[in-house]
């Protein structure tokens, strides 16, 4: 099953799932603003990105500059950073069997549903 973790607030993330809708495969759709995070998704997701915490971080988002900016944080600190602020999470993320991309650009997700 391919997943979209997906901001429809996003324009990367709403070009991202055109992609999918386009190719004519079956997928499922995570708000992940809405549909909270576990530790476990956010871990999981790392090891199939294949990216420390770090990779995964909006750092261009306000609450990440008034909160976090400067600070030295460990990697599960980063992690309870993303789960307390899912903003922060880069995105639109796409999951297929265990790869997963940053849809950034969408051509990203087109390479990974061709392997």
């Amino acid at each position: 099953m391919i997943t979209i973790y997906h901001n429809p607030r996003c324009r990367k993330s709403r070009e991202g799932l055109a992609v999918l809708e386009e190719s004519g495969k079956a997928f499922q759709v995570v708000h992940y603003l809405n549909e909270a995070l576990t530790k476990d998704d956010v871990t999981r997701l790392l090891r199939y990105l294949d990216l420390p915490p770090m990779a995964l971080i909006r750092t261009n988002e306000t609450i990440w500059k008034q909160e976090f900016k400067g600070r030295e944080l460990s990697d599960e600190a980063l992690v309870d950073a993303m789960l307390k602020y899912p903003k922060l999470i880069e995105r639109p993320i796409v999951v297929k069997d265990q790869k997963a991309v940053i849809g950034r650009p969408a051509e990203k997700i087109l390479e990974l549903l061709h392997h």
